[in-house]
Order: C-alpha cells, then structure tokens, then sequence
C-alpha cells in the first residue's frame, strides 16, 4: 500500500510561484520514479515532469525552463518549483509514484492562475 499527499496548491497571479510537495509513505521502493501529472478542465491528465530515483528528470515542453522537479528520497518526497506561472497552468495536480510496474496517485492539489 502506497499513499500520496500533496500540498502547496492555491491561487497565485500570472508570473508568480508556487511550490508543490508530495510525501510518500506506505510500501515505498528504493527504486522508483515520482512525478507530476496535471489535469486541465476538459481535457485528460498529462505528464508534467518526472524524476528517477537516480536523479534523472524529464519534463513536458509546455514547462521547460519554467518548473523544476526534485526530490529528497531520505524523505520519500517529490517536489515541483513552479515559476513564471500562466493561466494555462490551471489544472489540478497529481502526484505519482511508478514502481514494481505499479502506479500510485495522489488526491491531487488544486492550481489557479490568475490573469
């Protein structure tokens, strides 16, 4: 059993920040990636960045150069730095782990940009 908690989601003006934070806890493996996922209205839930348990990162074009995705594994936790935030980056944000060819989500934590 594997559990996600999210937070650090809210309402923030265009061009601000946000941080979001992910702990993972329950049945966690040495050897896994962690990632985020965000969900538009009306449209289907997308990839935004994820991070290896090596440290190896990859991330959606839409973001680059404007979201960075870390993690501390002593702590089993995955972060998304959020800066120069658009309206377009309104959606609710999902916290994921892939490990043992399981995937495991998070509640998700609302994201609103304000024009």
């Amino acid at each position: 059993q594997v559990q996600l908690v999210e937070s650090g989601g809210g309402l923030v003006q265009a061009g601000g920040s946000l941080r979001l934070s992910c702990v993972a806890s329950g049945s966690i493996f040495s050897i896994n990636v962690m990632g985020w996922y965000r969900r538009v209205p009306g449209k289907q839930r997308e990839l935004v960045a994820g991070v290896s348990s090596g440290g190896r990162t990859n991330y959606a074009d839409f973001v680059k150069g404007r979201f960075t995705i870390s993690r501390d594994n002593a702590k089993n936790t995955v972060y998304l730095q959020m800066n120069s935030l658009k309206p377009e980056d309104t959606a609710v944000y999902f916290c994921n782990v892939y490990q043992g060819y399981s995937t495991h989500w998070g509640q998700g934590t609302q994201v609103t940009v304000s024009s």
